[in-house]
């Protein structure tokens, strides 16, 4: 039984079109991983299968009474709202029932016997329905989904108001997948999560009852939680069955035998084409080339294929440094409170440090602290001499209404217009997002962006915050390649040990200075 079917759904964001035509049917407990190339269109499909967008063509139809769980990432946290009382939300029809019930108990006491018959009803009908619903294993399953997502240990008495971004998104994903929808929407759920809460979201969605569309760039992740692939590629969307695996080899056969296709068909309109040419003309033959015309008229031509761009990232060392790149003494890192001990950090030059630790453990602040974005709580920190950092911050207030374009020329006015298409061409930008405000595009498309502006930079030291949230397969992979080649040093946060285990020198273990 189909939960949505989708028909001729097209989009267009101004005057470009994001995709067109889009058809599918979802079943009850399929799992989809929708995945193709940043920029193709996959978050603003969950947006307009949630209700977030409309559509400008098409239809969406949803199988009565099913509800739809999308993971929000704009809701207001209210100051003064415990971490518990957040994620007791989830079930409030349950609560808002259990207060109608405690009020029949109240109205019980003093009712006549007709009244009493209907109350107890009632009360019997609540009762049950709240038997139903595990009502009173809400505790347990709060507890539950908390210490599988690491918000257990944030406390569950904190204000909502002091979270973390990451800490923030793993509170919205815990009151989503408390409410247990019939279809869950998730647009790369397993960002900021720590390695241990993506092995539990992974057995969790393995383990789901019921139906989701997952998007993500983690590909082993997705091998082991989907039955089918969604491909949104070049406008269009096509349905594989199987897990990414899977449809990494049947997509490779499809591309081949399109091309062998297409390349047939090209030969043989060109032969009717120049048999038509030739013999137009001419009496004797003008009555073949009219057939031939009819011929090549009702052929349905098979589109020209399209290559993805691939990113072709490349860092330069601007000059050479001093072989102390950063050296901290005794210093302890927070804002109002220590996050850690103090401790002792040399970093050489052409080492590559991986830091690692568990989210919200203080990452981001060293990198910050480093960077003289915040001041250290105690301790000294010495950057030596001709060192020229680079520094790539998780969280990126994306500038208003600036494209692209505006702002690589924005910190780059000696290139011209070529030299910065070619440049945002290398980072992977297809040349009808150059011209979009950057707001529009993608998280990944951002990133990109992100990535272009710092390979235009002169610098020694690359510092990334967590630089593949949000990057698709092609540019992870281009990524990494570039960062083993690069020659100067590195420091990188990272969720994501196979993206950083290859080339990294060093791993700073946060966890380890406690």
């Amino acid at each position: 039984m189909s939960i949505v079917h989708v028909e001729n759904l097209t989009h267009f964001y101004g005057d470009q079109l994001v995709f067109k035509d889009i058809e599918f049917r979802l079943l009850n407990k399929e799992k989809v991983g929708l995945v193709g190339p940043n920029g193709a269109g996959k978050s603003t499909l969950l947006k307009i299968l949630s209700g977030q967008l409309l559509p400008d063509y098409g239809s969406i139809s949803w199988l009565p009474n099913k509800q739809i769980g999308y993971l929000e990432q704009h809701i207001e946290l209210k100051k003064g709202t415990s971490i518990l009382d957040f994620l007791k939300s989830a079930f409030q029809h349950l609560y808002d029932m259990e207060g109608e019930m405690l009020g029949i108990t109240n109205k019980m006491a003093i009712c006549n016997e007709v009244e009493l018959d209907g109350l107890l009803k009632r009360y019997s009908l609540i009762q049950d329905i709240l038997e139903a619903q595990d009502f009173y294993l809400i505790d347990s399953k709060i507890e539950d989904v908390s210490s599988g997502l690491g918000i257990l240990a944030l406390g569950l008495d904190r204000d909502v108001a002091q979270l973390s971004g990451g800490q923030r998104t793993k509170l919205l994903l815990a009151k989503l997948l408390l409410t247990e929808p019939d279809i869950l929407l998730l647009d790369e759920p397993t960002n900021y999560l720590d390695y241990e809460h993506i092995v539990w979201l992974k057995d969790y969605l393995i383990n789901y009852k019921k139906s989701f569309i997952l998007i993500s760039h983690d590909t082993h992740f997705l091998n082991e939680v989907v039955n089918v692939i969604f491909h949104l590629e070049h406008k269009h969307l096509t349905r594989y069955v199987g897990d990414y695996q899977a449809f990494l080899e049947a997509y490779e056969l499809r591309k081949h035998q399109i091309h062998i296709a297409y390349s047939k068909q090209q030969q043989e309109i060109h032969k009717l084409e120049t048999y038509i040419q030739k013999n137009k003309v001419r009496s004797s033959t003008s009555k073949q080339a009219k057939s031939r015309e009819k011929k090549l008229a009702k052929i349905e031509r098979i589109e020209k294929p399209v290559g993805n761009l691939h990113p072709r990232y490349s860092f330069h060392v601007s000059e050479r440094p001093v072989s102390t790149i950063i050296e901290t003494k005794d210093i302890i890192v927070g804002y109002t409170y220590p996050l850690l001990p103090s401790f002792n950090f040399t970093l050489k030059r052409g080492e590559k440090v991986a830091i690692v630790g568990h989210n919200g453990i203080g990452k981001s602040t060293l990198l910050k602290t480093m960077m003289g974005e915040i001041n250290p709580l105690s301790g000294t920190i010495s950057i030596g001499d001709n060192v020229r950092p680079s520094y790539f911050e998780q969280e990126w207030h994306t500038p208003v209404e600036q494209t692209p374009m505006d702002y690589i020329w924005s910190m780059h006015e000696q290139m011209n217009q070529k030299e910065i298409r070619q440049a945002l061409a290398r980072a992977g930008i297809n040349k009808e997002h150059i011209l979009q405000p950057l707001h529009t595009l993608s998280g990944g498309e951002q990133t990109k962006v992100r990535l272009c502006q710092l390979m235009l930079e002169k610098s020694n030291w690359l510092i990334l915050d967590e630089p593949t949230n949000h990057l698709d397969v092609q540019a992870k992979e281009a990524l990494a390649l570039a960062l083993k080649q690069y020659e100067g040093t590195l420091l990188i946060v990272s969720h994501e040990p196979e993206f950083y285990e290859e080339w990294c020198t060093n791993v700073l273990n946060l966890e380890d200075c406690r």
